[in-house]
């Protein structure tokens, strides 16, 4: 059986040092490549998806594939407030027509009864 300490003071001071847990990664982070980023951060920008199970599915933190979504999109904002207006139009996808003397200016995706029914407008305007 030991002896017990004696104990002039009330506080009792331990040291512990952390070491590294046997199986644990040695050396630096993780590195992703621009190709698997790109490719996370498309399939997080797909409408409906959940990015905290798309993220578990590639093995990465939820707040890792959040941070490159966020940069994403803050740098393609970027990149639309420096580009002209006739280029942003034209990733747009827009089509142009005229009749009647008239320009009409239309998404790519409109549907053809919607275009229908603008084109006889301006026809009988």
């Amino acid at each position: 059986m030991s002896t017990p300490m004696r104990r002039t003071n009330p506080n009792q001071f331990i040291e512990v040092r952390a070491e590294r847990l046997e199986g644990a990664p040695v050396g630096e982070r993780r590195r992703w490549s621009d190709e698997f980023k790109h490719r996370a951060i498309a399939a997080a920008l797909e409408p409906g998806t959940n990015i905290s199970a798309l993220a578990r599915s590639l093995n990465i933190t939820p707040s890792q594939l959040f941070a490159w979504r966020r940069t994403a999109v803050l740098r393609m904002e970027r990149i639309e407030r420096q580009t002209p207006a006739e280029t942003r139009a034209a990733k747009t996808h827009r089509v142009e027509i005229e009749t009647g003397g008239a320009l009409v200016r239309v998404s790519a995706d409109i549907s053809e009864a919607d275009l229908c029914r603008l084109l006889r407008a301006v026809r009988e305007a």
